[in-house]
């Protein structure tokens, strides 16, 4: 498993900022990006409570940190946070677009409403992240994107026709931001989790929770650090010649 105690410089001197870090793989990786020398701006929406223990963790490591408050789906919102992180911690080296919602619902009960909601956070999101911040990473020469999808994004996901489809258009979004970007040395990836042990699975059906586990050849839950360690490779220069690439961590189960 990903031993989260294991330090190093290989990002000192890098901004990074997580969305969604104040918890479960979000908080994982400032925590993993803060042990490898970056100065850490962890995004939350609502728990300001959960977003302070993350900076508590962050700075325990001797990183530089900050939280700040931004609903990515408000394109106001996600310019402020870029400039309040750029003005606290400096320009945005790296970015992961961790941020997201999901929730089961069947056909008959899904409403354009709700297809909207879904959008606006997992895939406007995402856009709003990266455009707050890609035109500074291709001025510098210098920028590395991760976009967090699913497994639900690859295969098919029972009464998640909304979810699943946003983060298929993660995937094909990761693709192409890659080929437009990559002439100025700003590489973005994708890693698609599968089951994660975080508040967001601990939300749904014990039950589905069971048959995702037994329909794992692994036999279980990935832990988050274990996706924030996919994160680190691809932000790193150890994937210097990796960009456009969706890195499907399911343990097995696609």
């Amino acid at each position: 498993m990903a031993d989260e105690s294991t330090q190093s410089d290989e990002f000192a001197g890098r901004t990074a900022l997580v969305t969604g870090g104040s918890r479960g793989i979000g908080r994982s990786t400032c925590v993993m990006l803060a042990k490898h020398g970056a100065r850490v701006a962890i995004n939350y929406t609502r728990d300001e409570e959960a977003a302070k223990t993350a900076l508590g963790m962050v700075e325990e490591t001797g990183a530089e940190g900050m939280i700040v408050r931004a609903d990515v789906s408000s394109e106001g919102d996600v310019n402020r946070m870029a400039t309040e992180v750029r003005s606290r911690l400096g320009p945005v080296d790296l970015l992961v677009n961790n941020a997201g919602i999901a929730k089961n619902q069947s056909h008959a009960e899904l409403a354009f409403a709700d297809w909207k909601r879904m959008f606006e956070v997992n895939v406007d999101g995402v856009f709003l992240a990266t455009w707050a911040v890609k035109d500074e990473m291709i001025a510098r020469g210098f920028g590395r994107i991760v976009n967090v999808a699913s497994l639900a994004g690859i295969i098919l996901k029972k009464d998640m026709i909304h979810y699943a489809t946003t983060k298929a258009a993660v995937i094909s979004m990761t693709r192409h931001c890659a080929e437009a970007f990559a002439p100025h040395n700003v590489r973005v990836n994708c890693v698609a989790p599968g089951l994660t042990d975080t508040d967001l699975a601990g939300s749904g059906n014990p039950g589905m929770i069971d048959r995702l586990i037994a329909s794992t050849p692994m036999g279980r839950m990935a832990l988050p650090g274990e996706m924030a360690s996919v994160i680190r490779f691809l932000l790193s220069e150890d994937s210097s010649f990796v960009t456009g690439q969706t890195v499907v961590a399911c343990g097995g189960r696609s």
